[in-house]
């Protein structure tokens, strides 16, 4: 063997090795594909593209390719909106619609194959490629025949015309007013492309979006339409979005556009390949079993991880109602408010997935509104730190005039009767959307001799959402959860840390929480998610309290700051009223209750009561790290009436496989991951299909316009904790990692998924690798022998935990 050959060896051998790690994976993450032999019944039903700032459903006529471009970063209005006092008309998201014609029929019923490979990022539709360019935001098409490209706007009520048709002017402008509110949408010809851009609006406001589509033979055919007739080969599709008014965003879209056309097609599908290859490479999960089930959940798995990388790249995270999937122009069920209830199926399973990138539009946004939540909280609700709605614009609430802030303090902390509200206030109301935090004591309302009159929903200041605090916390909590998993100190110094701060300081200064004659802190009059009113310690806010201030305490002690405040902290702990449970007399339970102990949602006095366990979809004791012990076991038992096997269901939001993987329980997850996958619905369902999974692995049990993936979000985290549980024994102590502790016997499992503490995880029935990401110390309870493991470990340094 010469010396050359001798070296080439092992450098031949990793090269096989990679490539065949390379394979494997591609095996893997390519069942996750969506492969369609028919066209699309609904544009609902079409494929998903998008690179996490713009994206698209792609479906098909016989002779055309259609999408609706949409935006997370544009929304019609923000918080300070007088126009949009109608449930569900405010809108976000949508730029404009694209038909691509063909002129003959190309995607007959017959013959026709439309794949979606989520490896590559790449759509097939007969012969039409197109993928969605992670690096600008750029949708390539590449097509064998030349086609008309339709660029059509997605409003056209009350239009006016900034030019005459007959004569091919340039500009032409159609405006949508909606009381104080414009959309206006243009049309331009900008050389050899067509643009379409949007102004809304509304006061001080201003969004703009821009479409632009290049390079052909440009003209308007009408009012509303613009039409670009493209050569075979290289169709591009653009888009921008700004909130400065003086930026002109179609110049935006235009760069954008001239960077792509330098590169081709080819070039744009191979960058765009690579960016989801190395994607896929930073964590997954293979799963078997002899029925098959296993193999379906790392399948949508993968698939929901495709959504979150195609949606959750930008300003802002993508709406639960429709992601950047809207196909109707800008009808949205729910509106263009964020609920973080439905945000969370989204973010809570990222963590673990060593995705954090796709945690930043949350992060952006939530601090973004700090200002309006410390606002909110002095003003709202009389309290230091900040209060985040639980449902509010992207830009948090809105400033309120003094004297409406101080007669909704005294309403809403109930110090005024309800009855005497003022006809300021109630005036001042009367224009304010009812899905808000702030205003949903708004229950109806309709249109009266010209005037909008609004009912009350009957329970005084109380709303599904106007009186839930533990948002607030959760959401302080994800910062501090990004921290466990990575250790980044400067993360936790300047991004985590103000957030925790205000979080427990906002409830520790809220006016309703006072010591009680037991010398405990009990809080009042608040809500238990969306199902409990104006009760005393809520499960939500017992358990935020106890969750944030302790986080937010060791915060401070690893920073070193506020000593001051870490005493406050400390004696406040150590005085909170504990988790409500069922052997409280005084507990929201059934009369003679005969069961084990459990934990309830709240105690009396209650407005409205709704339920006695905690709330399937919030279960907040296991968000705060506190559920693990019998009690927690013994709620969990409680909440499943008919115990757990193959009939048992799993409501879209609900986080019940997640308490079940949390508990250990490995009997319940093998059934519950899978149910709550398979969104089985109530057989009087309204909604399209009933509410059942579509063909793109979505559904629209939201309602009209509100495509979402919640569900396949909770079960991702489900999974994460039955494959490597990595919690704190409490909240802001040392985690514990436990790989494969509620795998169920039948799954055979491999993974590579992260763990707090800074450790990337690579498992196997045989094997654990831990790589230390960072300097720590590794706490393991080994799956094999169940011994705890403590060992230190430097960046980069690799262990393998054997089966004996």
């Amino acid at each position: 063997m010469t010396r050359r050959t001798f070296l080439a060896a092992p450098v031949a051998a990793a090269a096989a090795s990679a490539q065949s790690g390379n394979d494997a994976l591609r095996f893997l993450i390519s069942d996750a594909d969506l492969i369609y032999d028919k066209p699309a019944p609904r544009s609902e039903e079409g494929m998903p593209i998008g690179n996490g700032r713009m994206g698209t459903l792609v479906w098909t006529t016989p002779q055309s390719v259609r999408m609706q471009i949409n935006r997370v970063d544009v929304y019609a209005n923000n918080s300070y909106t007088n126009s949009f006092f109608e449930r569900h008309n405010d809108y976000c998201g949508g730029c404009g619609f694209v038909e691509i014609e063909f002129g003959r029929d190309i995607f007959p019923d017959s013959a026709f194959v439309q794949s979606l490979s989520v490896y590559d990022g790449l759509l097939k539709a007969n012969s039409v490629e197109a993928v969605a360019w992670p690096e600008q935001d750029v949708i390539a098409i590449h097509t064998q025949t030349p086609a008309s490209v339709n660029l059509r706007m997605l409003r056209v009520e009350n239009k006016y015309y900034g030019g005459q048709l007959e004569n091919m002017v340039r500009d032409h402008v159609v405006t949508v007013q909606t009381r104080s509110h414009t959309a206006a949408s243009r049309l331009e010809i900008r050389g050899d492309c067509i643009v379409l851009t949007q102004e809304f609006r509304e006061g001080d406001y201003c969004c703009k979006s821009a479409v632009a589509i290049g390079e052909g033979k440009p003209r308007i055919p009408n009012e509303t339409e613009i039409r670009l007739e493209a050569p075979p080969g290289l169709l591009l599709i653009a888009s921008a979005a700004t909130f400065d008014p003086k930026e002109d965003v179609a110049a935006a879209a235009l760069r954008q556009l001239e960077a792509a056309a330098t590169k081709g097609y080819w070039k744009l599908r191979d960058e765009t390949a690579a960016w989801w290859h190395a994607f896929w490479e930073r964590g997954w999960i293979s799963l078997k079993s002899d029925d098959g089930v296993a193999r379906n959940v790392s399948r949508n798995y993968h698939y929901f991880l495709y959504l979150m990388a195609a949606t959750s790249r930008g300003k802002f995270p993508p709406k639960f109602n429709g992601m950047l999937w809207n196909t109707g122009g800008d009808l949205r069920t729910w509106g263009a408010q964020h609920w973080y209830a439905n945000t969370s199926c989204y973010y809570e399973a990222i963590f673990a997935s060593n995705r954090m990138e796709l945690l930043d539009p949350l992060f952006d946004m939530y601090s973004g509104m700090y200002e309006a939540s410390a606002t909110a909280a002095r003003q709202q609700w009389g309290s230091h730190g900040i209060y985040i709605a639980e449902t509010s614009y992207f830009n948090g609430l809105e400033k309120l005039p003094d004297d409406i802030a101080a007669e909704m303090q005294d309403l809403y902390l109930l110090r005024k009767p309800w009855e005497q509200r003022s006809e300021r206030f109630k005036e001042f109301a009367s224009t304010k959307h009812p899905h808000s935090s702030r205003w949903n004591w708004i229950q109806s309302g309709e249109w009266k001799n010209g005037r909008w009159v609004t009912a009350d929903r009957g329970y005084g200041p109380y709303g599904a959402v106007n009186h839930i605090f533990g948002s607030t916390a959760k959401i302080a909590y994800y910062y501090w959860r990004r921290y466990e998993f990575t250790l980044d100190r400067e993360w936790l110094r300047t991004r985590a840390y103000p957030m925790l701060k205000g979080a427990a300081e906002f409830y520790r200064n809220y006016p309703n929480l006072k010591r009680g004659d037991d010398g405990k802190w009990h809080i009042h009059s608040t809500n238990s998610n969306e199902s409990v009113y104006g009760a005393r310690d809520t499960d939500e806010d017992i358990s935020a309290m106890h969750g944030v201030t302790a986080v937010a305490l060791r915060a401070a002690q690893i920073l070193d700051v506020d000593r001051d405040l870490q005493a406050k902290w400390r004696e406040f702990l150590e005085n909170l009223a504990p988790l409500p449970t069922s052997d409280d007399p005084d507990a929201l339970k059934p009369d003679g209750y005969p069961g084990p102990r459990v934990f309830v949602r709240g105690r009396k006095p209650v407005i409205k009561p709704g339920g006695f366990t905690p709330d399937s979809n919030s279960l907040p004791m296991f968000l705060f790290d506190l559920a693990n012990d019998q009690v927690a076991m013994a709620t969990f038992n409680a909440s499943l009436r008919n115990g757990v096997g193959p009939q048992t269901n799993v409501s879209v939001l609900s986080k019940m496989a997640i308490a079940a993987a949390q508990l250990r329980r490995a009997d319940a997850v093998r059934y519950m991951i899978p149910a709550q996958i398979e969104a089985r619905v109530p057989e009087r369902s309204t909604a399209y299909k009933g509410g059942a999974v579509l063909a793109n692995r979505m559904t629209l049990r939201e309602g009209p316009q509100a495509l979402d993936a919640q569900r396949l979000g909770r079960a991702a985290e489900a999974l994460h904790l039955a494959l490597l549980r990595s919690n704190p024994p409490g909240p802001g102590e040392d985690p514990v990692m436990e790989p494969l502790a509620a795998c169920p016997k039948e799954w055979t499992a491999r993974f590579k998924l992260l763990a707090r503490g800074g450790f990337a995880v690579t498992g196997s029935p045989d094997a654990i690798e831990i790589e230390a990401t960072v300097d720590g110390e590794c706490r393991l309870k080994n799956p094999w022998t169940g011994q705890l493991q403590r060992f230190a470990m430097r960046r980069g340094e690799k262990r393998t935990v054997r089966r004996a």
